[in-house]
């Protein structure tokens, strides 16, 4: 199959299929190449989606996100506009070219290998615990809602936007192609953080203190 071309969006952060992200769109050439993607989005065309690759200084990563626009939630008198946007499809690049006044890609979109795409309930349900009572400890539970519907397709996706964890950790789930093995990951890392932050909260308790917690994880 022929790589499918994809305006591209590099930002320093990663984008999970599922997970919600809000942009603030101010440059000329991203204005532009956001423009058109509504454009397609108002024709019922192809174009609709974006691509979104984690990028750090000159370096690109060679596994992204499709990203697709929910709203514009708000647009500003000198053009600048914010918009709402979702995880869609994970690819992999196989080339850029910058014909336009941003760039785009050639991509390859993949799914799970065959068969791999769901985890087995036992091992989504220990998933589930051990989320559920690490987001009360970051105090994200009341506004925070994360829906886990059943067949639990994507669930490690689904949690690990749900927490701050370091980017090369979400960009390694991001390259993963087995349910199974994604959650295998996100359990340990839980459990880790669970049993850190439980052991703050008893050192707070014990000191008399409401110090805060760490924003990011690893």
């Amino acid at each position: 199959m022929s790589p499918e071309s994809l305006p591209m969006f590099p930002l320093e952060l990663v984008l999970l299929p599922e997970e919600l992200l809000p942009l603030h769109i101010f440059e000329e050439r991203y204005r532009l190449m956001i423009g058109e993607c509504l454009d397609a989005q108002a024709r019922r065309e192809r174009g609709q989606e974006f691509g979104l690759v984690q990028a750090r200084g000159q370096e690109m990563q060679a596994i992204g996100c499709s990203a697709r626009i929910v709203n514009v939630t708000r647009r500003y008198r000198d053009g600048r506009f914010d918009i709402l946007t979702i995880g869609s499809r994970r690819f992999e690049v196989l080339y850029t070219e910058q014909e336009e006044p941003y760039w785009r890609c050639g991509v390859d979109f993949f799914e799970d290998e065959p068969g791999a795409d769901v985890a087995e309930e036992a091992q989504a349900g220990r998933a589930i615990e051990i989320f559920q009572a690490l987001l009360p400890l970051l105090h994200r539970a009341p506004d925070m809602p994360v829906h886990l519907p059943r067949p639990y397709r994507y669930l490690s996706f689904r949690m690990a936007a749900s927490l701050p964890l370091e980017l090369d950790f979400k960009q390694q789930l991001l390259s993963m192609r087995r349910e199974a093995e994604r959650l295998d990951q996100m359990v340990g890392l839980m459990e880790f953080l669970l049993d850190k932050l439980r052991q703050a909260e008893k050192a707070r308790e014990k000191a008399g203190g409401n110090g805060n917690l760490p924003h990011q994880l690893s």
